[in-house]
């Protein structure tokens, strides 16, 4: 069996819910019934930035990953974490994984429009990230479910059991392609 590996935050171990509801286990069920039969494991840590899943990665993403999803940037933009700085962690997050010939799909994050150069810094790591290395990418995790009080906690930033249903809705499809890119010759 293939294994899906989270490398996030909070919402990747799944903060706030029952471990039936978080992204891992609602991301399994997601792939399943697109018929694909894989394994999620979560490495997610609530409050993780960018710089502690660097600090991390080599132990939280074992050798037998097939595809790793890197998940992270929520709590860099919490804490107003220099894009610059966030983007020199992810890139060598990535140095780390490739080294190890672990492919990636590189999810991102966006800031809000209000947060003016900051957010248009901040959006382009990611993107910048994926495209000039050549990576799966899924441009907002929280796509759909972001700012919507119907699929969030009371909190406003960690979505519920409904919008992670959406998340993993949204993000299995992609990871299929990737694992497809990704599969052994």
């Amino acid at each position: 069996m293939r294994v899906v590996t989270l490398l996030g935050d909070s919402i990747t171990a799944g903060f706030g819910l029952p471990s039936r509801d978080a992204l891992p286990v609602r991301l399994e069920e997601a792939l399943s019934d697109l018929g694909t039969n894989v394994r999620v494991r979560s490495a997610g840590v609530s409050g993780d930035t960018s710089a502690s899943g660097l600090a991390r990665v080599d132990f939280s993403v074992q050798d037998d990953t097939d595809l790793c999803v890197v998940a992270l940037g929520g709590n860099d933009l919490l804490q107003g974490i220099e894009p610059a700085a966030m983007r020199s962690n992810l890139a060598a997050l990535l140095d780390r994984l490739a080294n190890r010939k672990i492919p990636v799909l590189l999810a991102g994050m966006r800031a809000p429009p209000s947060y003016g150069r900051y957010a248009e810094e901040f959006d382009a790591v990611f993107v910048d990230l994926a495209r000039s290395r050549r990576l799966d990418f899924y441009p907002f995790l929280l796509e759909g479910v972001a700012l919507d009080s119907r699929l969030n906690q009371a909190d406003g930033i960690h979505p519920n059991a409904r919008g992670v249903e959406i998340i993993a809705l949204g993000l299995a499809p992609v990871v299929i392609e990737a694992l497809g890119r990704s599969a052994p010759p």
